[in-house]
């Protein structure tokens, strides 16, 4: 059973921070830009959802364990925006980030995270925009996780808005170590840091190696079956 973190955080014009109403003067309109993003996250949610289900019944197994989903808080577009010398519009907002809805599917295994982006980019509706394979090149910390920037239309109520959304597709192991990791990033004054980093990546490999172990036992009872 997955379970899906609430996406209905999207702000209404009286519940913008009073710091960002001054930071982006469209308050009304940069409500709304929030909004039409959560219904972005609320579509691609569902077809994963569709997706898993599907390969539920065909081959008896739910290749995804959990979606989540987020908004990028304000005050986090904002700070985007000013480190890249962009204007701080709705307009910017949409031209130059491609975060701002974000999904992260857990996996189980390797191959379902290539099954899973691969039967999501193929769909009609659906345009893969970037693809960055941090599994088969990690970063130097040893993170690993398959980033995707899809755009699909979204249908509203006077017009149809392609939106973007990055869909960051992981093993239960990769996000255990991604989570850890996110808490040890934001710790002062630790001692010893760097031994501390080389630490963090010697365990991303030793969980890169279950994983593939995982892989390759799941393989042989499929085999065997």
């Amino acid at each position: 059973m997955m379970n899906e973190e609430s996406q209905n955080i999207y702000l209404h014009r009286s519940s913008v921070p009073r710091d960002i109403e001054h930071v982006f003067e469209e308050e009304e309109e940069f409500s709304r830009m929030l909004m039409m993003y959560n219904c972005a996250i609320r579509e691609v949610s569902t077809k994963l959802e569709v997706l898993n289900d599907d390969l539920s019944v065909k081959r008896q197994r739910n290749p995804i364990e959990q979606i989540k989903s987020r908004i990028k808080h304000p005050g986090s577009i904002a700070s985007k925006l000013r480190a890249k010398g962009k204007p701080l519009t709705v307009e910017s907002v949409k031209q130059n980030l491609n975060d701002v809805a974000g999904i992260r599917v857990i996996c189980a295994f390797l191959d379902d995270i290539y099954k899973v982006a691969d039967m999501l980019t193929k769909q009609d509706d659906i345009q893969l925009v970037h693809m960055k394979d941090y599994i088969k090149k990690p970063k130097d910390n040893g993170y690993r996780s398959l980033h995707l920037i899809i755009e699909l239309p979204i249908f509203f109520s006077d017009r149809k808005e392609n939106m973007r959304v990055e869909v960051q597709i992981r093993t239960i192991a990769m996000n255990f170590w991604a989570s850890l990791e996110h808490q040890l990033k934001y710790k002062k004054n630790i001692n010893n840091a760097e031994s501390v980093i080389r630490e963090l990546r010697t365990c991303a490999d030793v969980i890169n190696q279950t994983d593939q172990h995982m892989q390759s036992l799941r393989d042989q009872i499929v085999e065997i079956h």
